[in-house]
């Protein structure tokens, strides 16, 4: 699935006008610009510009892609394949960026460590929270209302035009409900009730961005927790069995998340959310690893210890040597390999982990 061909169609160029500034998209992907939420899975340096422990700016970071970006891989995010099926350049980091080079193709608020909640990932430092990046949104259509776009109208039709992918609530787990000695969550909430806490809040945030202009969302559902390395570590999995109760947990948060989803597509007029199931996907790669080339589905390629030892990789420590033979990266992020295949089944030619239509279609809608 790793290798599957994007739509080979010839690009047909679509000239947009602003002002009279122009930008090239191609007919496969209609959305004019991508912009990216979310935490480390698809976070792609803006924690480099913020003082905290939640960092991959450093070897072996980005081994296979020429050296560290930011990004919480050897190479590249769900979000960058994302980009790539459908035409466009993967956005930059927000906080990379000036009023003088501003991007019309998107931008990227994700944060490793940010959760749904504002307290989760607190422990690292600091980190741009969902709702930090919902206003940092805000400020990019000041300025590019001010800079780029003045006419409200185009400005409008634009980001209704974009797409919107929202990957947040893995580490209101990781980070947060699973740490008892940490946060006191779990003492609170029970695993249903937490839940329902996250889908509440991720509820008023989705219709945040839509009050704000936006219209098309692929928001992802949470993967297989219990089966990261840092889970089977901290749970003391010799035998590299995955830990049913936090997969339990992250089940129940995505049957809540799909109703939610389809009660927004019911009542917010005129948009339209898809569901990215990376859920069945990623416990298929586990359980099978060597049907998609893998031959270790629950060591880390770097870390310390057994499985990684629950961390993240150490600085100028020496990888694995075939990073494309394991599912997992670090304790906690997936490989490269891993994020191509996760993306062709939302985007690719025969993507079924979308609904209920594929990422690529949504685009072009």
């Amino acid at each position: 699935m790793e290798g599957k061909e994007r739509n080979n169609l010839l690009p047909l160029l679509s000239l947009m006008v602003f002002l009279g500034q122009f930008f090239v998209i191609t007919e496969s992907a209609k959305a004019p610009a991508l912009f990216i939420f979310g935490d480390s899975l698809v976070d792609n340096g803006n924690n480099n510009y913020i003082p905290t422990l939640a960092r991959a700016n450093y070897p072996p970071y980005g081994i296979d892609i020429g050296g560290p970006t930011g990004r919480f891989s050897n190479g590249l995010t769900v979000a960058d394949y994302a980009a790539r099926y459908l035409g466009l350049k993967s956005p930059p980091p927000y906080l990379s960026l000036s009023s003088s080079n501003l991007t019309l193709g998107g931008m990227n608020y994700a944060s490793a460590a940010a959760g749904i909640l504002e307290e989760t990932g607190r422990h690292y430092g600091s980190r741009v929270t969902f709702n930090d990046q919902i206003a940092s949104f805000v400020t990019t259509m000041k300025l590019y209302s001010a800079l780029l776009i003045q006419n409200q109208e185009a400005l409008s039709k634009y980001i209704a035009d974009s797409l919107f992918i929202i990957n947040i609530g893995s580490n209101d787990y990781i980070d947060n409900y699973l740490l008892p000695l940490l946060y006191p969550s779990s003492k609170i909430y029970s695993g249903d009730s937490f839940a329902k806490l996250l889908i509440d809040n991720l509820s008023l945030q989705l219709e945040s961005l839509y009050r704000i202009g936006a219209r098309k969302f692929v928001v992802i559902g949470l993967g297989p927790l219990g089966c990261i390395p840092s889970q089977l570590s901290s749970n003391k999995s010799i035998t590299g069995q995955c830990v049913d109760s936090v997969n339990d947990l992250a089940m129940t948060y995505n049957s809540y998340l799909v109703q939610l989803l389809n009660t927004l597509n019911s009542t917010l007029s005129g948009s339209f959310f898809v569901y990215e199931d990376v859920y069945s996907p990623f416990i298929e790669i586990i359980n099978s690893p060597s049907t998609y080339g893998f031959t270790e589905a629950n060591q880390a390629c770097c870390g310390n210890g057994l499985y990684g030892g629950g961390l993240t990789c150490l600085a100028l420590q020496k990888p694995c040597a075939e990073s494309d033979k394991y599912v997992f990266w670090d304790s906690f992020h997936p490989t490269q390999a891993v994020n191509a295949i996760i993306a062709a089944e939302c985007y690719g030619e025969s993507a079924t982990s979308c609904h209920p239509i594929s990422g690529s279609k949504l685009a072009q809608l």
